[in-house]
């Protein structure tokens, strides 16, 4: 199910698509746009501006990624096919869901581009914060894990995608603003702290786990 749904993501322009649109808007903001998060208007050797942006994409992403997950199953009949030849629940929710978040991360990673261009414009060169980096670039991973999870959730509840979009965006924006933003900024400040992962893990474990009860009652 995983190689099945990651396949799907490459052969189609949804991949590229969602890459391509995160890495330019990323890189817009940080060097052309002008603005706070701009790295020459800041005058700073930093990137603070791709992890403050970053989580807002990531909940438009997320869901984007995730709302047609069920929805297309069911339309193209191939879901009572995999139900008729008994294949776990379980294995198809876990596929699912690793097949998104791999996308979500080859999204993430190649930030990773922006610290080395900073790192060598920096005054003496090298003059950044490498370890607030990791720690920022360990959240997002995490934070992209949890909203992920939100976003499949959703997809479970509606054969509408749109309406799956919606719901998973609405509530990867709520509890980001009660909760998930805490736990980032924490790691953002260069330490891993565990009750910080443990806490996003186990939030994308529940909306897993709650994804398959989802399905298993709707059949």
């Amino acid at each position: 199910m995983y190689r099945k749904e990651l396949t799907y993501y490459f052969s189609t322009p949804i991949a590229y698509a969602v890459i391509g649109l995160y890495l330019l808007t990323i890189s817009l903001f940080l060097w052309v746009i002008p603005g706070e998060w701009n790295v020459v208007d800041a005058g700073y050797a930093d990137v603070n501006g791709l992890f403050a942006l970053s989580p807002w994409l990531l909940m438009l992403l997320c869901p984007a990624l995730t709302m047609r997950l069920f929805s297309d199953e069911k339309q193209s009949g191939m879901w009572d096919l995999l139900i008729s030849k008994r294949v776990p629940v379980s294995r198809i929710v876990w596929g699912k869901y690793l097949a998104a978040w791999t996308l979500t991360a080859v999204s993430i990673l190649p930030c990773v581009v922006h610290y080395f261009v900073v790192y060598h414009i920096a005054e003496p060169e090298g003059n950044v914060d490498g370890g607030a980096f990791a720690g920022s670039m360990v959240g997002l991973l995490l934070l992209s894990a949890a909203f992920t999870g939100i976003g499949l959730l959703a997809s479970s509840w509606s054969r509408n995608q749109i309406v799956s979009f919606l719901c998973g965006a609405v509530a990867c924006f709520a509890l980001y603003w009660l909760t998930l933003q805490e736990h980032f900024n924490s790691l953002a400040r260069g330490v891993i702290d565990l009750r910080d992962v443990v806490f996003f893990l186990s939030m994308a474990v529940v909306s897993v786990v709650l994804t398959m009860m989802v399905v298993s009652r709707k059949g």
